[in-house]
């Protein structure tokens, strides 16, 4: 059983934000929640790629959507070079 819509804003948002201050920025809400959403998609991707099997949910997916959301502000890093 999938999220829905909302819960991926949610989790969107929350991995997002969580993303923005551990590696130390500051960005906007709409930032916040592309962050998460495609730090969620990444993540899900690596953990399958490795093999890692997640707990289904709302906190396993949370779990992976923040390891992604701060791995995708990490490469951004590196690529703009700061």
């Amino acid at each position: 059983m999938g999220l829905g819509i909302l819960g991926w804003i949610v989790v969107g948002l929350l991995a997002g934000y969580i993303a923005e201050k551990v590696m130390q920025k500051n960005h906007g809400l709409i930032t916040n929640l592309i962050v998460g959403v495609v730090g969620a998609l990444l993540g899900g991707w690596l953990a399958g790629v490795v093999g890692l099997h997640v707990a289904p949910g709302f906190w396993g997916t949370l779990i992976v959507a923040i390891v992604g959301a701060i791995i995708l502000l990490f490469g951004l890093n590196l690529v703009r070079g700061r």
